[in-house]
């Protein structure tokens, strides 16, 4: 089948290199506009993950019954190695990149991509069926997949985000909960057992549900007893780890370590490699990342911290008195759960942004609230300015913005780099 591809963005693209590259690709381009989908009538349209499918393309496009995919459905389809694919509103990265090292070294070629970094549909012809891809996938990428069926499917907990696009909760849950919609007996999905959103799931899959869980002992799964983080499956305990022996910190990483570690024993990764793994992976860049240590304070980037609940949970991962950066753009969702946690661990706030407004008084209306100093900030410049002024040795200094990027910087990327630079800068 030839097919006649036709590439569009509404920014009209100038950069020769692209056109040239193009062009020898044969490929048609629709730049500064949107197509005219009712005289083009394409039998398939592959829509980018941030564009929402109420524009009027995509809504002609419905009406008209031409499917729209996005790129791992598009992806997967061409696929001879199975997907490992994780979903959640936060943790995705961190347990995507921990599960991509743990398969990393069972023999299999691994690609890890999706949501984070690489286009999978650029690698996916090079893999064979006993290689592996591992695959984070967002809410927005779900919403569009038709027929996608990962071989794990792991879903690690559902806060509200993102709202200002599926609407509420529901809709929020059901784009999520079609990572494991195609799948048969012989898949396996793995849910947070202590997530009330999640756990009621089981009843709809046909899959292997495995559980995981930080409150109970489980038949079936990963959890804690005592210190020790045990894999049980049909009758037999293996036990894993230590807790302290996993090397990110704080209680969201266990429940993304353990979530790592059901789809590796279930990949047929061994628990000594597995252990190894755990002592050493430091995590990723721009969540909870070490980025210096001077006179005494530790200053922490946690520029994916782009919604209240990842903010708590880093807030909640301290035990040393906190300064805190915090602010920028609103996607629709309330931050009144942010203020009792900022009120009990962050001896100084300083915002900036547009969310700036909402997180003071989500924080001067929360019932704990005991006059902490909050103090608004023209950009990041003079936050780490009036941190590393006001914070004593012993303190943390923490970027963990609680909203997105898009107000002043391109991604959470490119936030938390220029926060490093200007910490780096520091003498």
């Amino acid at each position: 089948h030839q097919w006649e591809v036709i590439l569009t963005d509404m920014k009209p693209v100038t950069e020769e290199a692209v056109l040239a590259h193009l062009e020898a690709l044969d490929v048609q381009t629709i730049w500064g506009e949107q197509p005219d989908v009712k005289r083009l009538v394409p039998e398939l349209i592959v829509i980018s993950p941030g564009i929402p499918l109420t524009i009027p393309p995509a809504v002609t496009a419905r009406s008209l019954g031409i499917p729209i995919i996005n790129e791992t459905e598009l992806a997967f389809r061409a696929a001879k190695a199975p997907f490992v694919a994780i979903t959640g509103t936060n943790g995705k990265t961190t347990t995507t990149t921990l599960v991509g090292e743990l398969l990393e070294g069972s023999g299999r070629q691994v690609v890890v991509g999706g949501n984070i970094g690489l286009p999978l549909v650029s690698v996916v012809e090079e893999l064979g069926a006993e290689d592996v891809i591992v695959a984070e996938m967002s809410s927005f990428q779900l919403e569009t997949t038709v027929s996608f069926k990962p071989k794990v499917a792991v879903m690690l907990n559902l806060t509200p985000d993102h709202l200002d696009r599926h609407g509420d909760m529901q809709g929020y849950l059901e784009a999520k909960a079609k990572i494991f919609a195609h799948q048969d007996e012989t898949d396996y999905l793995i849910l947070n057992a202590d997530d009330a959103y999640l756990a009621p799931l089981a009843d709809r899959a046909r899959s292997q549900v495995i559980f995981f869980s930080q409150q109970h002992i489980l038949k079936e799964g990963v959890f804690l007893r005592g210190d020790s983080v045990i894999f049980s499956r049909g009758g037999v305990e293996t036990s894993i780890c230590q807790r302290a022996e996993i090397a990110i910190k704080g209680a969201h990483n266990l429940e993304n370590a353990m979530a790592a570690i059901a789809a590796a024993m279930l990949m047929g990764v061994t628990p000594d490699r597995i252990r190894q793994v755990l002592r050493d992976f430091a995590g990723v860049e721009h969540r909870l990342e070490p980025v210096r240590r001077w006179h005494g304070v530790l200053f922490i980037n946690d520029s994916k911290g782009t919604n209240p609940d990842s903010t708590i949970k880093a807030l909640e991962a301290y035990d040393e008195p906190l300064i805190l950066i915090a602010g920028g753009k609103d996607k629709g969702i309330s931050y009144a759960p942010l203020g009792p946690v900022v009120n009990d661990h962050v001896k100084l706030l300083l915002l900036c942004g547009k969310t700036a407004g909402v997180i003071r008084e989500a924080v001067e209306q929360a019932e704990n609230y005991h006059s902490l100093e909050i103090l608004d900030v023209a950009d990041y410049h003079e936050a780490v300015a009036i941190a590393d002024a006001r914070s004593q040795p012993g303190d943390v200094v923490i970027l963990s913005p609680a909203s997105t990027s898009f107000d002043r910087f391109a991604n959470f990327m490119e936030r938390g780099q220029v926060f490093k630079a200007i910490v780096n800068e520091l003498k």
